[in-house]
């Protein structure tokens, strides 16, 4: 995740949603009655969970990995990395990268965009050792993009950055103990900001989603920011559209409804709108209302177009996390990646039926969004056109109008501000449900909203984990009951606030998490690169990936990433022997755009760790790690 528009605050409402208590006692109402409870609650994206060894226990059978500051990935004894899938790496048969930045934008379109982040590996024929990989492009640092950096800023500059966005997929196969990458694939393919998608859902066609370009509302140019994802059961990926504001820039009084998705003059970072029209909100006011969206994409059909799903809802969607319901409907968990904003979940209006093969279930729902309460419970409320405060008197025309504004229909149903909500995953045994509130340094600061029992510290540095369970077990339910899961911290810093309550290895700004097939929760963590190292953040070392027991809370460091990188997205192959991970951005400055005279001045990875990538400059990289015995990750050690 980005964090170009880290300070920004655009939901500044005070009014408490519940109260503005701090409620310090540890709850330990769930804590018993969680563990072990076999719901109906079925999820996507991990593994049929096998018995436990022990009830209430998962193995952790690795040696933790020491904080690191060293420019490269450290992994336990045992375990090997290797990189596969680099920034300007050709997806087929394409053209190679080159280290000087002088691949045209033509070129980029055929190769790995730059920051991976989500992804997931989809089996060919059940196969642990062939499948696809759908990986995530989320933004761009221009100043390793080009050479010479943005200086001059030109149209073909703009071309490649958009060339550089969006998702690839690629076909991959293990001989032996390596993976390749196959070329040629009938597979591959490039999705970028300028890929033609289809605008499915209550707001498809709507007056809102029409443009001079687009007429009838129905296809968009593009998709960008792409961050975390999901997985529907009949087998296409969800590629989920993040800060689509820092794309846009607003006039000099911006609207209400552009300053309450952050689009203001000074927003527009990447500048595209200086020589792409479609990024002016000026000259194109309907246009940033078309992305903020989940895409689905199916990558076993490689000519089908990209859809998005308008009934999900339109924000800052950090992923989206697919799971069933005891009568089989889809549910999706979402996350608005900001400052004060949501916890949001759709449940469709009929149930899934084993074979079916059609996005359409995510077209026909209901969008709910969270209200935590101080008491340990919790609603689910509706954002469905005609309820109290949705209607047309208080200004939402129609229910497309009511997704296009989502963020606007949480607030007026009073849902709870949350500190930044990022990765949400689901316990494959319990159904537990865990979300990563990354951090939000001005809770409890004047003129934003104030401490509430979810989002319990003022100047939340280092963030935390809330997990809640469905009352009856069940993902579509309307009410459940919550706890804090984890707080982050170091016990070492003298501001009690700080500490946190981890047991085990430290880490700070929880943001991608994911369940494996024995029930260990994988945390990934994104602090950025503005305090890496700085004095409260002094003994976290680099970004890494821990692993945590969801029943003792225990957590132990598993990877650790190299110089100025977001360690995100993560999947694994059916047998659980290789694990794919993301290394986002490896030599972020903390301007978040790199001196393009001196591309490794922070980072040469990965070429300084694996010499035969080239050390021209810093590139995200998706890495396989596997153990030399060929165990299952996490178990084996």
């Amino acid at each position: 995740m980005n964090d170009l528009d880290d300070e920004l605050v655009s939901n500044p409402q005070t009014t408490p949603s519940f109260g503005e208590i701090v409620d310090r006692r540890r709850r330990s109402l769930l804590a018993g009655a969680m563990a072990g409870i076999v719901s109906g609650i079925v999820p996507f994206g991990a593994f049929a969970a096998p018995a436990a060894r022990r009830a209430g226990v998962v193995a952790m059978d690795f040696s933790a990995v020491a904080a690191s500051s060293a420019d490269e990935v450290r992994l336990p004894p045992g375990y090997v990395a290797q990189p596969l899938f680099a920034w300007g790496d050709p997806v087929g048969d394409g053209p190679a990268f080159k280290h000087d930045a002088t691949n045209t934008a033509a070129e980029q379109a055929l190769q790995a965009g730059m920051h991976h982040d989500g992804l997931h590996f989809f089996p060919l024929d059940g196969s642990s050792s062939h499948g696809l990989l759908c990986i995530n492009h989320e933004y761009t640092d221009d100043g390793l993009l080009h050479a010479g950096g943005m200086s001059p800023w030109t149209a073909e500059k703009v071309a490649k950055a958009k060339a550089a966005h969006g998702v690839s997929i690629i076909e991959v196969r293990r001989t032996g103990d390596e993976w390749r990458i196959v070329r040629p694939s009938r597979f591959a393919r490039r999705i970028t900001a300028d890929t033609p998608i289809a605008i499915a859902g209550p707001a498809a066609g709507s007056a809102g989603l029409r443009t001079v370009d687009d007429p009838l509302g129905r296809l968009v140019l593009g998709t960008l920011n792409n961050c975390a994802m999901g997985v529907t059961p009949w087998g296409t990926y969800l590629t989920c559209e993040e800060n689509f504001n820092g794309y846009f820039k607003a006039g000099v009084s911006p609207t209400a409804d552009e300053k309450r998705y952050g689009i203001t003059a000074r927003t527009a970072g990447y500048r595209w709108h200086e020589h792409d029209q479609r990024f002016d909100a000026e000259r194109r006011p309907n246009e940033p209302n078309r992305f903020g969206w989940v895409v689905e994409i199916d990558p076993m059909r490689p000519d089908s177009f990209p859809v998005k799903r308008t009934a999900l809802g339109r924000f800052k969607h950090e992923g989206a996390f697919v799971t069933l319901a005891r009568d089989r409907r889809i549910v999706v968990y979402m996350g608005d990646d900001e400052r004060f904003e949501y916890i949001y979940k759709f449940v469709s209006s009929r149930p899934y039926s084993k074979g079916e093969t059609t996005g359409g279930l995510l077209d026909d729902g209901t969008l709910y969004v969270a209200r935590f309460a101080e008491s340990g419970g919790g609603r689910w409320l509706p954002l469905r056109h005609g309820l109290p405060g949705l209607t047309a008197a208080n200004g939402f025309a129609d229910q497309a109008d009511v997704l296009i504004r989502t963020r606007q229909a949480a607030d007026v149903v009073r849902a709870t501000r949350m500190d930044r909500p990022e990765w949400i995953a689901v316990h494959p045994r319990t159904g537990e449900v865990y979300c990563a509130l990354t951090n939000n340094a001005k809770r409890g600061s004047s003129e934003v909203p104030g401490l509430n029992a979810a989002n319990r510290r003022p100047e939340n540095l280092f963030g935390h984990i809330v997990r809640w369970r469905e009352a009856g077990g069940n993902a579509a339910a309307e009410s459940f009951s919550w706890e804090v899961f984890i707080e982050c911290g170091d016990p070492s810093l003298a501001n009690e606030n700080l500490r946190g309550n981890i047991k085990g290895d430290l880490f700070a700004s929880p943001d991608g998490l994911w369940f494996d097939r024995g029930g260990r929760l994988w945390i990934q963590t994104d602090v950025s690169t503005s305090v890496l190292g700085d004095r409260n953040h002094a003994n976290f070392g680099n970004n890494q990936m821990l692993v945590a027991d969801p029943d003792s809370g225990q957590v132990r460091r598993f990877l650790t990433g190299p110089r100025g990188c977001e360690v995100t997205g993560i999947t694994a192959t059916p047998d659980g022997k290789t694990l794919f991970v993301n290394i986002q951005h490896p030599g972020e400055s903390p301007s978040e755009r790199a001196n393009p005279d001196q591309p490794t001045a922070i980072s040469s990875w990965p070429g300084g760790q694996f010499p035969a990538l080239g050390t021209g400059r810093p590139r995200s990289a998706t890495i396989a790690i596997r153990h030399i015995g060929g165990g299952t990750i996490g178990e084996a050690g």
